[in-house]
């Protein structure tokens, strides 16, 4: 049995966030994952809760893209963050700041947009 769950659960979590109802998935020993998980990664706990996103997080690590792939072209210059929410980590892209200004530790909100390019659905982190 694999640990990931069937392809639409990440755009079902998606949905979660654009609705202000963004969850992670906790085991009974407090290890924070996102879905799609079905067991727990580092302790291999089948029974996962879902537990509120906390309403904003901290960048803990990012990186800006001036020259992309075609794919991402409409999109730069983009910043792509990882930023801690409580007990997860989630990547996305920091919109609403000047690509200069993103530093560690700036406290972001979480939502759903869209790539420029393709108009795919992504993670997006707003400056609080």
């Amino acid at each position: 049995m694999t640990d990931q769950a069937p392809d639409g659960e990440y755009d079902a979590w998606l949905d979660s966030i654009e609705a202000g109802e963004g969850y992670y998935l906790e085991c009974g020993n407090g290890h924070g994952w996102l879905p799609p998980r079905r067991v727990c990664p580092q302790c291999h706990d089948r029974d996962l809760s879902r537990e509120g996103l906390p309403d904003s997080g901290e960048i803990a690590s990012h990186t800006t893209i001036t020259v992309p792939t075609p794919q991402f072209e409409d999109d730069a210059p983009y910043v792509t963050a990882v930023a801690d929410f409580g007990p997860v980590s989630v990547t996305g892209v920091v919109r609403g700041a000047d690509p200069a200004d993103v530093a560690l530790g700036d406290v972001v909100g979480l939502e759903v947009g869209e790539r420029a390019t393709t108009g795919d659905r992504l993670v997006v982190f707003r400056p609080r």
